[in-house]
């Protein structure tokens, strides 16, 4: 039967469709493409990421600020899904948490990329990177869980870089690991919108917020980002009942004056309660500050004695040679409640509910 040349133009059209979707397809899985959360589709296929305060607007073949999401014909991708840059197994303590299963190691991993650009990032070799400018390895979820069972290890830390733009991978480790009784850690700037952190809170157990300073000049200048979003951020995880830390890192000149020591104490005790333990923490030169000395460690102590002083009870000093400032202290006694050593645990006198000799609790995660 002769076909009709109407006929044959639409059967070339519905195959040219059909091979066209198959390519995008067979090209999706293979560079193991994964659909991002948290986005709307724009004209001319431009998109909007609402994944994070920066609201990029981002065109098609482009990558978000965070080198991590990336416009491929309209829609936001997450080029990082699955992509593991960096695997390690540490200390909890490393963390630091000292409040959070203390003693015990915790299965750590980052992907590439970071909504932010702190020109003193420790980690730059891959928060500053696209995906393909360094080697990593994929694992599925079900494979890095797989892996985590048998090890033994009791909790996975999603880290290093920021787990706010790899947050579709994070969100579906956590949620396996929820099923299979293993808790989960965030270590984050808290950079990201409410609504998905909301969304990922029920699946996280812990939560640190690096909390970089204490005014929006810090932020403007030295991350690229604003510090109101990171209030809200901490009040939202607090609310929640997740476990929350902070870490300041105090840099010389920068935000180490007493002044904004004192607010930010006070802002903590106000919004977030008393209890909340308080790492303030050495910084060493890196990446693109290497022209400032550390922090020296009178600075340090004096702020962690600012900080009780003011009424928090949980204050920690890092970085730093002091085992006074990294022990946990009971509050009725003042005896000691966790003894540490750098990342070491030298004599826990808590029993396993957080309970000090003396009866007093101590807020926490313990097992």
């Amino acid at each position: 039967m002769k076909l009709l040349p109407g006929k044959v133009f639409l059967i070339f059209i519905l195959s040219l469709l059909f091979f066209t979707l198959l390519y995008k397809y067979s090209f999706s899985k293979s560079q193991n493409l994964y659909e991002a959360l948290f986005y709307e589709k724009l004209k001319d296929k431009k998109v909007k990421c609402r994944l994070c305060p920066n609201m990029c607007v981002i065109k098609e073949n482009e990558y978000g600020k965070c080198k991590a999401r990336k416009n491929i014909d309209g829609k936001l991708y997450s080029m990082v899904y699955g992509k593991i840059a960096a695997m390690h197994i540490d200390p909890v303590e490393k963390k630091p948490f000292f409040h959070f299963l203390p003693n015990t190691l915790i299965y750590s991993i980052s992907t590439t990329g970071c909504n932010m650009k702190c020109k003193f990032c420790q980690n730059w070799e891959i928060s500053q990177v696209y995906p393909d400018e360094v080697e990593t390895k994929f694992m599925t979820p079900e494979d890095l869980i797989k892996d985590v069972k048998s090890k033994g290890i009791k909790a996975i830390a999603f880290t290093y870089g920021e787990p706010s733009i790899f947050y579709e991978y994070t969100l579906d480790i956590a949620k396996l690991a929820r099923k299979n009784g293993i808790k989960t850690a965030v270590v984050s700037a808290g950079y990201i919108n409410p609504e998905p952190l909301k969304k990922l809170l029920p699946y996280i157990d812990a939560y640190k917020i690096d909390l970089k300073g204490f005014t929006d000049k810090f932020y403007e200048d030295l991350t690229s980002g604003k510090l109101p979003p990171v209030l809200e951020s901490m009040k939202i995880i607090k609310k929640s009942g997740v476990w929350l830390e902070i870490v300041n890192l105090l840099i010389p000149g920068y935000n180490d004056d007493e002044k904004d020591i004192k607010r930010m104490v006070l802002w903590i005790k106000e919004n977030l309660g008393d209890e909340v333990p308080l790492h303030f923490t050495r910084f060493y030169p890196n990446y693109k500050l290497t022209n400032l000395p550390p922090t020296p460690i009178d600075t340090l102590k004096k702020a962690r004695k600012i900080a009780i002083d003011l009424g928090l009870k949980y204050v920690y000093t890092g970085n730093i040679p002091d085992v006074d400032g990294s022990t946990t202290y009971c509050p009725k006694s003042n005896q000691a409640a966790i003894i540490r050593n750098g990342f070491s645990v030298i004599k826990n006198n808590l029993n396993e509910n957080g309970v000090c000799p003396d009866g007093s609790k101590i807020p926490g995660i313990w097992k």
